[in-house]
Formats: C-alpha cells, structure tokens, sequence
C-alpha cells in the first residue's frame, strides 16, 4: 500500500509540475533564440531565398497554418518556449512590433550559419553575425524600455539563450563542393576548428550583450536526413563520413562547453550543451520505443526517400505526421521536436545534456 501511494504523490506532483510549466509564472523573463531553419519562425518570409516555408503544407498541424516554420508544425524552440512557462509564441525578430521585446525574440534564419558564405546560393538569408546585430538592437531598446543598460543588463542576465548553428555550415557549405571552396581550402579536422574558432569569439560577443544561461543546439546525424540520404542513393544506412564530421564538431563544442564554464572572466555565465545527436540516433535506431514507425524517409518530399526535392508548395504530405522522424528533406516533424525539447529541458537520460538540462540551468 505504501508504494501505491507514493506512486499516486509522484503522478499527482508531476501533473503540478507540468501546470505550473504551461500556465504559471514563465521561469525566466525571456528567451532568445539564434539559429537556422529547424527553429526560424517567419524571419525568412520577406527575404528573396529559396529558403522559406511560407506556403502549405508546412504548418499544415499548426494553429496558424504555414508562418516560416520548416515543420508541419510546432518547431524545438515552441516546445521550449511551453516548457518554461511561456503562454504565447516568442516572436521573431522580423515581425516584432516592440510591445513583447521584454518577453524576448526569435532571430534565426533559415540556411544561416557560422560563417557568413554559408547558405549564399539559396538567397538572402541573416547570419549568426547579423543575428548578433540584430539583437544588440534588441538590448538597446530594452535599455530605452527599462531606463538606463545596468537595469537592462541586470533584467537580460535572468534569461534563457539557445544557439542552434553548425549544420548549415557542412550541409550547405563544407559538404557542397561544386559551390564552396571550403573542402579545398580545409581538412574536415581543420574546417571544425575554424568553424569552433569563431563560434568562441561570436558567443563571447553576445556574452558581452548581457547573455549569462546559454544553451548550445549539438547538431543532429545530418548523414541520416532524407536529403543526403537520397544523393547518396541510400535506402537504409545513414551517410557515414558526414555524421563523423557531425560528431567532431559536437566533441569540440562540448570542450568550448567546458572552457567557457571554466573561465573566470566570464562573471556569472553558464552554458550547457544540447545532445540532439545521441537522441537522434536513439530514436532512429530504435523507433518504435518513440512511437515511430518511418526514420528513412521524409513525410513531405519527393524522389528516393523523399529526400530528392524539399517539400513543394501544396504537396501532399504523409497522412500521420506523427509516426515519421523527418517532416520533409532536412527538418523532424512535431512529434520529434517535442521529444527533444522534453528531454533537454527535463532530461531523462544524463547523455541528452551536458552538464545538466535547461531546467537546472534556469533555476541558478
């Protein structure tokens, strides 16, 4: 009997827990994100790109229909946003009118990366660099809005920052030899150090910006996207080669991780780091146990595995969205972002995180 109602208090505090997560007071008093496509939620749409997903069936599952998400519906950084106590989305950057800036904003860009060359041949697109601008803008208005920078560095050091980048950068720009130079120019060893070189120097910059809790998106196993799956005329196995750059560039910002935690000069600062590769992987490899049923293939997409072409404007999609991993050629569906925004924020596993999940990192 005593296990019985230990089991009861359990489940009764969890359902608190998850109230007090959705509905009650946001953890935080804002949360900003920088990043590419797989969080972008409408700054691309006035860009001349070929990367914008303003059409259907992207958000096809999304309470608005089709805003710039490459998702057919809510996006890693929504699920977050929920998980913190948010109550309504966080708005990008492009669309904000200034009456919910203190709430913070969305700055990411679909094809943006590290460097600034990455993504060039699909358009416009707002770098990791521009997006720093952007938000130093950001601060500044804040300032104005608080009265004076010690009241808005004081209000900005108690909220949340996820980077997402590092993906764009092999997948449109390392790994495309026939556009970029960069193959020739580096090994993969020496594109990553480059590559985490600046990362550093563009982290330290929003640092200085007023970011204390700061969380970095590891990359996912770009080799098992429907897209590079399809070039390399794969059915089943993922392309080996480019999820070990992948996991090279995860291992050099897990130690970025612990030399930026390490280092005294950084006054109150914390980061932690995102391991959306292992999950991944783990739900790849074993689907069921997430309640998937396709991995190899894109819900929304043409060719082999329906990687070949992105998903087109008012293509058919799959008719479950939530039995696949990738929604189209490079993006996971819903039902994998929630899984992962779950188990960054909470985390189940101690692997999904390093040192410890968003939740502990918020609390400090």
């Amino acid at each position: 009997m005593a296990s019985y109602n230990q089991l009861i208090m359990f489940i009764l505090f969890y359902i608190f827990m998850l109230a007090t997560w959705v509905v009650g007071k946001p953890q935080v008093p804002c949360y900003f994100i920088f990043g590419d496509s797989l969080v972008d939620n409408g700054n691309n749409n006035h860009l001349v790109t070929f990367a914008k997903a303003i059409y259907l069936p992207h958000g096809i599952d999304y309470s608005s229909g089709p805003t710039g998400r490459f998702c057919n519906g809510r996006t890693f950084a929504d699920f977050m946003a929920e998980n913190l106590g948010f109550t309504s989305e966080i708005p990008p950057f492009a669309f904000s009118n200034g009456s919910n800036i203190l709430l913070g904003l969305n700055y990411a860009s679909a094809a943006a990366g590290i460097r600034s060359e990455t993504g060039w041949h699909l358009g416009d697109r707002i770098t990791f660099d521009e997006q720093l601008q952007n938000h130093e803008l950001t601060v500044l208005i804040i300032s104005d809005v608080l009265g004076g920078y010690d009241l808005a560095s004081t209000y900005l050091q108690k909220c949340f920052y996820h980077i997402g980048f590092g993906s764009n950068d092999y997948l449109n720009n390392y790994f495309m030899s026939a556009v970029y130079d960069t193959s020739n120019m580096f090994t993969v060893e020496e594109f990553t150090k480059v590559l985490i070189q600046q990362y550093r120097s563009q982290i330290l910059k929003l640092h200085s910006y007023g970011a204390r809790k700061v969380a970095l998106h590891g990359l996912g196993p770009i080799g098992c996207t429907p897209y590079e799956m399809s070039r390399h005329s794969s059915n089943e196995s993922c392309v080996e080669y480019i999820n070990t750059a992948v996991q090279l560039f995860n291992h050099h910002v897990k130690l970025l991780i612990d030399e930026l935690n390490n280092d005294t000069s950084l006054e109150n600062a914390k980061f932690i780091y995102l391991n959306f590769y292992d999950m991944s992987m783990e739900a790849i490899q074993h689907p069921s146990a997430f309640g998937f049923k396709v991995v190899n293939s894109a819900c929304c997409g043409t060719g082999l595995n329906n990687g070949a072409l992105t998903c087109l404007p008012f293509e058919v999609p799959c008719r479950d969205r939530n039995e696949y991993f990738f929604w189209d050629a490079y993006h996971s569906t819903e039902a994998a972002n929630k899984i992962g925004a779950r188990r960054t924020y909470l985390a189940i596993n101690q692997s999904d995180v390093y040192p410890f999940d968003v939740y502990h990192l918020v609390q400090l």
